[in-house]
């Protein structure tokens, strides 16, 4: 099940990384058409798959059955991502509808409505996996219960996104001029996510216990069992509810907040009904082990360590899409269209490391939380033999092996041998722990470099130098396809400057006036070089201040009067420069201290 979390997040990358191309490949009518065949096909293709298994239910070995059924059911859900991904791409489809003015107000709705697509194709692989699963493990809840509880379970992953999205629509549909102004800054957005993020990671388990429908566990012994259990290991929490998770039949727990005004213990009416006493002792053991150890608040460290990763991969990969000059040549030559590449090229990219940093990463720490969790049950309980005998029985009731690996779990058999262990030594629990330290430090440290590598890539020395080689690799690209653009040149000629190469700047200007001359930006900037650069080889006064005169003539704004009075000065006609100089200060309009400062220096000139 933790697995859907996964698709869903996937799902909702590839919608955000979208672009809608300029001329898509098929009309509103093809893409609809096209889009109710792919569905029908995913839905029958599924239905077969399953019912290939289902014909194989008591003449091959159940170990062999059990593991093709989750290999199908894996399959499919990537099958049902590698369709919605179809639909958004290939298809287009969100293209059919942004243009209705509902979804253009409210950007979030149509998000919803894919979301809610793509909740359908699982729910087909749910629906038909439930015949197969029912005739493997014999369980004792219905087809509804197991396609809601998959739903309930995974759904919640996307309430973060869609409430932080739906709230920003709001803000923009309300008249909020400085709310708006501020959240179109870097630091406006920065200040909302992070005040957000720390909203919802603190009150986020109200939201889902309610999405869960959780209700609280009534009084009696298991319940004041329970309790007693948390004071004596000093936790506190607000609620013990029942958790519904496919219809309560599952032998299962959790425990769900950061702080104890919203901490809940989560408990299946069958690990209550199920276990003996000590059993769910040990249970409720293990997870207390979660808050004792500080689990949640790693996860929430992790998922954080996630977005400033996909922070530097977003700014390496359009780096890199730039600088691989071949590659864009093919795209071009290719006939493809450049900004679908783009899209596609950026959502294969985030995909690839999400899976990746949750699949290797989150599940490695998760794994051994998980093993840390067990071995704290020998903090409460002189022994973990009920803990081992509750894994017995999940193995028993569940009909899987317990050896199957899993990505967020050790195997059942795993989890009993290190348990095995730790009863004959205790050692065993301190390594682990020391492991687990290590792994978190090196972690802390690694995320602290990539935070340090970001900060640079983007506002940093190499940010700005690998910001000036972009934009060149894009100035020079369009200058190839469109040489007698002068405007291009003109660009060429002003990132040379910010950059220092002044016989560069030169000749980039040039080139743009030589196609078009009336051009009184170039002309101004052409002329502020000539009597102002460093380089004195460069220098012609003369031919400066018949640059500047022609700007003047053209455009009358203050910059320009400033470059014609800064002209005259370096050809020692110190009255005009005067004059020019007055002029601008005129027009001038914000901060004048520049201009007071050319005054004052041509002032001096005049009376020396």
């Amino acid at each position: 099940m933790y697995g859907n979390f996964i698709y869903f997040i996937l799902v909702l990358l590839i919608y955000l990384t979208y672009q809608p191309p300029e001329d898509p490949t098929f009309g509103v009518l093809e893409s609809l058409l096209l889009f109710g065949g792919l569905s029908l096909a995913f839905a029958g293709f599924t239905r077969i798959m399953f019912r290939r298994i289902e014909r194989q239910v008591g003449r091959a070995d159940f170990a062999r059955l059990d593991q093709l059924f989750h290999a199908t059911q894996l399959r499919s859900s990537v099958l049902a991502v590698a369709i919605f991904a179809l639909d958004i791409y290939a298809l287009n489809l969100p293209s059919c509808v942004n243009h209705l003015p509902l979804f253009n107000r409210w950007p979030t709705l149509q998000a919803f409505i894919f979301l809610m697509l793509f909740m359908g194709y699982l729910g087909v692989v749910w629906g038909w996996a439930y015949d197969t699963y029912r005739k493997l493990y014999h369980p004792h809840f219905t087809r509804w219960d197991y396609v809601g509880s998959n739903i309930s379970f995974s759904a919640p992953i996307l309430l973060p996104w869609l409430l932080l999205s739906g709230v920003a629509d709001l803000i923009q549909a309300l008249p909020l001029p400085g709310v708006k102004a501020l959240l179109d800054t870097t630091e406006g957005q920065t200040v909302y996510f992070c005040s957000f993020l720390a909203l919802v990671a603190v009150t986020g388990p109200l939201m889902i216990k309610t999405f869960w429908r959780c209700r609280p566990m009534d009084p009696g012994r298991q319940r004041e069992r329970i309790e007693q259990l948390c004071r004596r290991a000093g936790m506190a929490y607000q609620d013990i509810l029942y958790w519904p998770l496919f219809g309560g039949k599952m032998i299962t727990a959790g425990v769900m907040g950061l702080i104890r005004r919203f901490r809940y213990i989560l408990v299946t009416p069958s690990l209550l009904s199920l276990l003996a006493p000590e059993e769910i002792d040990a249970v409720i053991g293990h997870e207390i082990g979660h808050i004792k150890k500080k689990h949640l608040l790693f996860y929430l460290l992790f998922f954080t360590g996630y977005l400033v990763l996909s922070y530097v991969t977003f700014y390496v990969t359009a780096y890199a899409m730039i600088f691989l000059e071949p590659a864009w040549r093919l795209v071009h030559r290719s006939g493809a269209n450049p900004g679908m590449v783009t899209s596609i090229v950026f959502s294969v990219t985030i995909i690839c490391v999400f899976l990746a940093y949750f699949r290797y990463v989150f599940g490695f720490y998760m794994r051994n939380f998980e093993r840390q969790a067990d071995g704290y049950v020998f903090s409460l309980f002189d022994s973990a033999a009920a803990l081992i005998s509750t894994f017995h029985k999940i193995s028993l009731t569940s009909g899987q092996p317990a050896d199957r690996p899993n990505w967020h779990h050790f195997s059942i058999r795993q989890r009993i041998d290190f348990l095995k262990k730790c009863e004959q030594d205790r050692n065993w629990i301190r390594r682990h722990d020391a492991r687990v330290r290590r792994a978190i430090g090196l972690y802390l440290a690694g995320l602290a470099l990539l935070a340090v590598f970001g900060y640079q890539l983007n506002m940093g020395a190499m940010g700005a130098k690998l910001g000036d080689h972009l934009v060149a690799t894009i100035i020079l690209r369009e200058i190839e396809r469109a040489p007698e653009n002068p405007r291009l040149y003109g660009l060429l000629g002003d990132l040379h400057y910010r950059r220092q190469n002044f016989a560069e700047v030169k000749q980039a200007y040039e080139k743009s006036l030589a196609l078009r001359p009336d051009q009184p930006q170039v002309l101004n900037n052409l002329a502020w070089l000539l009597a102002t650069c460093p380089d004195e080889r460069l220098r012609d006064p003369a031919r400066a201040l018949a640059l500047a005169r022609q700007a003047a003539r053209l455009d009358e704004s203050a910059f320009i009067l400033d470059t014609l009075a800064e002209c005259y000065f370096a050809n020692q006609e110190y009255e005009r420069a005067l004059e020019a100089g007055q002029r601008a200060l005129a027009l001038a309009e914000g901060d004048r201290s520049h201009y007071e400062a050319q005054l004052r220096r041509f002032m001096q000139a005049i009376e020396k």
